[in-house]
């Protein structure tokens, strides 16, 4: 799926071959996402958003944490199918990169980035907080909805901030202003300072915070108000999942801001850093059906939720025998 035409004229070099072979595995798992993992993230993603918010009275503090970190899953897969679809990808790409779709598929890509590593870095810190001090009432849902909002807004800000080093690298030269912010890396050193490197260090610092919580049951473990014990490990799988599938992309931005501009590079290994970040860039779309799928099975509320919708739904087309022994009640 992606071209080696710049080697045409050594067709038996080993340069040649080696672009060959990492095309056809790039394009086998390019394959393998579009068919399996693109429509089970979008049924994930949309199944977790829909269930909570269709319950919203029973929601707890990590649920909203999940169902923002559902939604950016839910911008994810749609970026998914047309970067793919890019010149990274293919060899006949349906856009190209000065084209407007690239700087809105930047845009969305570290919003949704941005949003799933906050969310997370804030739900270890808002656990430790429900964990070693309860009933204050700190990491309430009411809260944790506000902030949610705070983190989309960041977000936002922050991606159109870094954004704008990419917007003037794509256009003319002529533009005074833009003619002294046309460095990529710029860009790149914000999102990975900003977007890897301050969350993984806070989420590391809750991790230690929670682990040093004491595992003894207490009389207000008995409390129903606080949260179940197997949040504990699915917020460590989250956790886990997340800084496992996004550190590769943040790896490969940091080595491309150390990478000195213009300076040459050989051939192999310019085709080596060209496969390892188109495969960083699968791992992370990766992580948007890796995680709702992991909420689905270890939450156990979820699947007490996703009963109750489907007889909601049913009961609005016939009704249910619990409405109709109501009525006939009222009716004696």
């Amino acid at each position: 799926m992606w071209s080696c035409m710049v080697y045409n004229e050594t067709l038996d070099s080993v340069d040649y071959h080696l672009c060959q072979d990492f095309g056809f595995i790039i394009s086998v798992l390019s394959l393998i996402y579009l068919i399996i993992c693109f429509p089970l993230g979008l049924y994930y993603n949309t199944l977790l958003v829909v269930v909570n918010l269709s319950n919203k009275v029973t929601m707890t503090m990590p649920d909203v944490y999940f169902v923002n970190i559902g939604i950016a899953g839910l911008m994810l897969n749609l970026i998914a199918p047309v970067e793919l679809l890019g010149p990274s990808f293919t060899q006949w790409p349906l856009w190209e990169y000065n084209n407007e779709i690239y700087i809105t598929l930047l845009i969305l890509f570290n919003i949704s980035a941005l949003v799933i590593m906050y969310s997370t870095t804030l739900l270890s810190l808002d656990y430790y907080i429900e964990r070693a001090l309860p009933r204050t009432y700190m990491s309430s849902v009411y809260n944790t909805k506000h902030v949610c909002g705070f983190i989309w807004g960041g977000a936002v800000l922050t991606s159109f901030s870094s954004l704008l080093f990419y917007v003037c690298n794509h256009i003319s030269t002529k533009i005074i202003e833009c003619s002294k912010m046309q460095n990529k890396e710029a860009a790149d050193t914000i999102m990975l300072f900003i977007g890897y490197i301050v969350p993984v260090m806070a989420v590391f610092y809750a991790l230690i915070l929670i682990l040093r919580i004491r595992k003894e049951s207490t009389p207000l473990d008995l409390d129903t108000a606080r949260l179940d014990p197997s949040i504990h490990s699915l917020l460590l799988a989250s956790v886990c999942i997340q800084i496992l599938l996004w550190t590769p992309y943040y790896i490969i931005l940091f080595v491309h801001t150390m990478l000195i501009p213009g300076r040459e590079s050989s051939r192999q290994s310019s085709t080596t850093h060209y496969f390892l970040r188109c495969m960083s860039v699968l791992l992370a779309f990766s992580s948007s059906f890796a995680v709702p799928l992991v909420y689905k099975q270890m939450n156990k509320n979820f699947s007490q939720k996703l009963k109750e919708l489907l007889k909601q739904l049913i009961c609005r087309e016939q009704a249910c025998p619990l409405e109709q022994s109501l009525e006939q009640q009222a009716i004696t």
